[in-house]
């Protein structure tokens, strides 16, 4: 996997010169402009909070127009927030549940890309910092799931994240003891999930992981290495259980 490093976020909304509704922009709209601002602040106020089939349809009908794609029979549940959504780009009759998060925000990458019938659950989180997430056609992810990606995270197909998974597609330098780890540069390699996996509940995969197609992840697993097509693997750290052929 490609090493990629960036600037922190902290470092770029930190700038005295700037003011806070330029950081605002920055941090949620990612397009400059007094339209664009006003086009996503008056969608919001109209949208997110409400209830039942009337707010179903509303969302339906304006959200997209803050996208960057959006396809047919996307559902938004209650309370969505979508960052840098002219990056955000979501196919065919997927469901986006009540309080997800939607953060494709990063300077020059392509954003997040959801695929047809995917299902994005409660509470989830899909977080870019200067990195792209790709989710597989009919993937589904759990409640209270974050994806975090400062490279690549791509998800393929038919996948099925239980809840409270964690995919850390980042880390930070730590070589250095005269300035805290906060301070140091970020670096990601990426992750890459085949099609067809099963990560049981609350499963975290580090940044640099490749899992094989059609693999299983037991619930609590902390995996830090790559995995082999059609493993069961578990434990902290991760280790071979057995293989699914077998």
């Amino acid at each position: 996997m490609e090493e990629k490093r960036h600037a922190k976020i902290q470092e770029q909304l930190g700038d005295e010169r700037k003011s806070a509704a330029a950081k605002y922009v920055e941090l949620v709209i990612g397009q400059k402009g007094f339209f664009k601002l006003l086009k996503y602040e008056l969608i919001n106020w109209f949208c997110q909070r409400s209830t039942g089939a009337w707010g179903l349809l509303k969302r339906k009908k304006l959200y997209p127009k803050l996208l960057g794609g959006c396809g047919r029979g996307v559902v938004f549940g209650r309370d969505v927030v979508l960052r840098h959504p002219h990056k955000i780009h979501i196919g065919n009759n997927v469901v986006i549940d009540d309080n997800v998060m939607l953060d494709a925000k990063g300077a020059d990458n392509r954003g997040i890309f959801i695929g047809d019938g995917a299902f994005i659950g409660r509470n989830s989180i899909l977080s870019c910092k200067d990195g792209d997430i790709e989710i597989g056609e009919q993937t589904n992810i759990g409640f209270n799931c974050e994806i975090f990606s400062a490279g690549r995270v791509v998800l393929g197909k038919k996948i099925f994240l239980a809840a409270y998974c964690y995919l850390v597609g980042g880390t930070h330098r730590f070589d250095r003891t005269d300035i805290p780890i906060m301070d140091q540069e970020r670096e990601a390699r990426g992750i890459a999930v085949g099609d067809h996996c099963w990560l049981g509940a609350g499963v975290v995969i580090d940044d640099g992981v490749n899992i094989g197609r059609d693999a299983i992840v037991g619930a609590g697993a902390v995996v830090n290495k790559d995995v082999p097509e059609y493993a069961i693997v578990g434990g902290v750290p991760a280790k071979l259980i057995k293989d699914r052929r077998d």
